[in-house]
């Protein structure tokens, strides 16, 4: 099944260097934009959302990298895209797990010590957890969470009301791994025991540059999300609130973000 996804993804990953890492046993995909890694630059690590993979950022990295002279990074998280199945069932401190363990082991098989990180959803509060522990160059956010909404949850029941119509749409990007994927993410934010969890008391730990972006029709978080953030983080916050968004900008509203990420890199990297 994954040399069959990755031939169905071929067409989204020409001109791009990919390859596979092995992290503690398992294989990792991973995709570098444009060019191969060059040490002496900075780094911008994509961090997918929950359902997400490298091909679904689609062609957004490649446009950030074609507009700055950084290297671009983006990998799958076991379960996801092209990288192997978990080697065990997911728990309540995956985040927490993603963001302290297997996101520094990817970073350390290409030596980056400081990365720019940009995270979508999940990927936006494991970029907030690593930078608050390890030294971060910046942090960009799309639809982070930092605590479970009662939105969060009714748009999950939501999602789960159309399951097989979305497990279809999303097996070309993850195989035969999808519906392992879904459970992994409804059935753990759906937990009765999730309903506290909770980062904020970490936020404060983060003193790289952050630019943080949401949606204000994001289905799945609320302006509240953004504002506990910017409170954690204090001064070294920007905020980019979209009207007419939902919970996608870097798709929803590409160039208005591409623009603003653009000009934070260029103030503050």
């Amino acid at each position: 099944m994954k040399m069959n996804t990755l031939l169905t993804l071929n067409h989204l990953l020409k001109n791009m260097k990919s390859d596979f890492i092995c992290v503690e046993g398992s294989s990792i995909f991973t995709q570098f934009y444009h060019k191969e890694y060059n040490p002496d630059k900075e780094t911008i690590v994509f961090l997918h959302e929950a359902l997400g993979s490298v091909a679904q950022w689609r062609d957004f990295p490649k446009e950030v990298g074609g507009k700055t002279d950084f290297n671009v990074l983006a990998y799958d998280r076991l379960g996801h895209g092209l990288s192997d199945a978990p080697v065990k069932k997911r728990d309540l401190t995956y985040l927490h797990t993603e963001a302290w363990t297997a996101l520094p082991s990817v970073l350390a098989a290409f030596d980056i010590k400081k990365p720019i990180l940009y995270g979508h959803s999940d990927g936006g509060s494991i970029a907030l957890l690593y930078a608050a522990r390890f030294p971060t160059r910046a942090i960009i956010t799309e639809a982070a969470h930092v605590f479970v909404e009662s939105v969060t949850l009714d748009g999950i029941k939501q999602a789960v009301t159309r399951r097989d119509f979305l497990i279809e749409k999303l097996t070309r990007f993850h195989g035969n791994k999808t519906p392992d994927l879904w459970a992994a993410w409804a059935d753990t934010w759906l937990h009765k025991s999730f309903e506290t969890w909770n980062i904020e008391a970490v936020l404060n730990e983060i003193t790289c540059p952050s630019l943080i972006i949401q949606g204000k029709n994001d289905e799945y978080g609320t302006a509240e999300q953004v504002r506990r953030i910017a409170k954690g983080i204090g001064e070294n916050v920007e905020i980019l609130m979209l009207p007419h968004c939902g919970h996608a900008p870097h798709k929803e509203t590409q160039k208005v973000v591409l623009d603003n990420v653009l000009k934070f890199l260029t103030h503050h990297v």
